[in-house]
């Protein structure tokens, strides 16, 4: 199988390691075949595909969207390095409130499997930094929502202290406010 799936710390996120193929000319690398990954488990059907381009310290998060537009995303960084977090929000989870991470970087071709139910952000880590990620649903604007990205209750250990932020990043509710419906 040309993929190593590794559950973090909130096992049904998924950290996927794939094979490079690489020699004298470059490299090949597979980023998704449905077969390996339901054989892991997820089962995703992409409908939209998007890319987002960084500079460093732009922290984009924390983001999820509501049912029944609530997205799972397969992230991957194609230019650059982030510092890649995921929040639990599904209300009867053993594991609400708590987040995992993981450095994601384009020389690894790590991935980051997030399933529905989960807050999902990252940090630019590089000066400049090109993500790709799929998700199962299409954007929602309605649906759209957010938690604020250093709720003192949860703690999460970014690295800068002081990130760049968009105006709508800056105005989300800690997790014990937030709209969920999961």
């Amino acid at each position: 199988m040309p993929f190593e799936f590794t559950p973090l710390a909130i096992p049904e996120v998924v950290a996927i390691t794939p094979k490079v193929f690489a020699d004298e000319r470059g490299a090949f690398v597979e980023i998704f075949k449905a077969t390996d990954f339901a054989a892991a488990g997820i089962t995703a059907q992409w409908q939209q595909i998007n890319c987002s381009i960084s500079q460093k310290h732009v922290l984009r998060g924390m983001h999820y969207q509501l049912q029944p537009h609530a997205q799972g995303k397969l992230i991957t960084v194609l230019r650059g390095k982030i510092f890649d977090v995921v929040i639990d929000i599904r209300k009867s989870s053993p594991s609400f409130g708590k987040w995992a991470s993981i450095e994601l970087d384009a020389k690894k071709r790590q991935m980051l499997w997030v399933p529905v139910g989960f807050a999902h952000g990252f940090c630019a880590l590089s000066d400049i930094t090109e993500v790709m990620y799929a998700c199962t649903s299409e954007y929602a604007p309605e649906s759209e929502r957010g938690i604020m990205w250093n709720d003192p209750a949860l703690g999460i250990t970014w690295p800068t202290d002081k990130p760049i932020l968009s105006p709508k990043d800056t105005k989300y509710p800690p997790l014990a406010e937030a709209d969920i419906n999961f």
